[in-house]
Parts: C-alpha cells; structure tokens; sequence
C-alpha cells in the first residue's frame, strides 16, 4: 500500500483490524482512531460564448475514503466489536454522502462560470483550476457535516459501548449494502 493510498466504500468493502497502519499512541483516551475523508473527481468542459469562455461542471462524483496509515487501535482494545463500531462510522461516511449528494451536484450542474484568462489555453487550465477550488469547497462543507454526525455516532453509541443503539445504526448501514 502506498502512502497516498486509501480504502474506498464499497458495498463489499469491509474494515478489517490489518487496515489501521498507524501506531496507536498509548496516552490517546481512543481504544481505536480512524481517519475517513471525502475524495472527488468531476469533468470539466468549456463552451464559447461570443468573445467569453465558460465552463461547465459535471459528472461530480465523491469517495468515500479510509486512511489506513492514519488510524491505529490500541492492541490489547482488538475485538469484533470495536471493529464494528469503526466500520460503523466508514458507513455512517456513506450515508452522509448519499444524503447529500444531488444538493452539491445541483450547485453546479447546467451552470455556467466566467473564466480567466488571456487566451484559450490559459483559460481552460484555469477553469479546471477554479472549479476543482469551487468543489473542493463544498466538500469542506460536507466534511464538516460528517465530522459532526461522527461526534453524534460517538456520543449515541457510547463510542461502540451501547450494543442496542450499535444495532440500531447497523441496521441503517445495511440498506446501503443491498
């Protein structure tokens, strides 16, 4: 695995204790650290209109990604449950996405952006520039969302400790799968 390297959701994507890379800092208060983040890529296309350049935003398309070399679990905490409740908050990443992804494409899909510039070429680049600026903005904002409802996860499971209110958010996690 690469340092840049990251394990995407998948319906068959499963955390497995071999995922947490890091070394687990012993004053952490944390029996597991996970890092989960938003990836993304889009296209963008440009048209002339009269003497401007426009560009266009689509196919916008978010990951959800795991940080294997950012997250860590204390060895003597290794159960399956604690397993469950990380794989537990990879999911929760998923649902988040889902509920939230046809609002950011919608902010910029059949929209027209000026561009800058002084010729064609520049302008094209820049374009490609400004809106990989522009998404990457609203998926801070859908980052902070998640870390967010991570903090609410935490706090309703007890961080993995409630069993029923565990089962309960799985059984949410598992529609995503089906």
């Amino acid at each position: 695995m690469g340092e840049n390297e990251t394990l995407s959701w998948t319906k068959q994507c499963s955390l497995k204790w071999s995922d947490f890379k890091a070394e687990h800092n012993p004053a952490s208060y944390e029996d597991s650290h996970s890092v989960i983040k938003y990836g993304f890529t889009w296209t963008v296309d440009s048209e002339k209109m009269g003497s401007d350049i426009l560009f266009l935003i689509k196919n916008i398309q978010i990951s959800v990604e795991f940080c294997p070399l950012l997250s860590s679990v204390r060895p003597s905490e290794i159960s399956d449950q604690l397993l469950k409740y990380e794989q537990g908050r990879f999911d929760l990443a998923e649902l988040v996405k889902r509920e939230n992804l046809s609002s950011l494409q919608m902010k910029f899909e059949g929209k027209k952006f000026p561009t800058r510039g002084k010729n064609e070429e520049q302008r094209k680049q820049l374009a490609k520039e400004d809106s990989g600026k522009m998404i990457a903005q609203e998926i801070e904002h859908l980052q902070n969302l998640l870390e967010e409802k991570l903090r609410e996860y935490d706090e309703i499971t007890d961080y993995g400790n409630n069993l029923e209110k565990v089962t309960e958010f799985n059984l949410k996690f598992e529609q995503l799968k089906s």
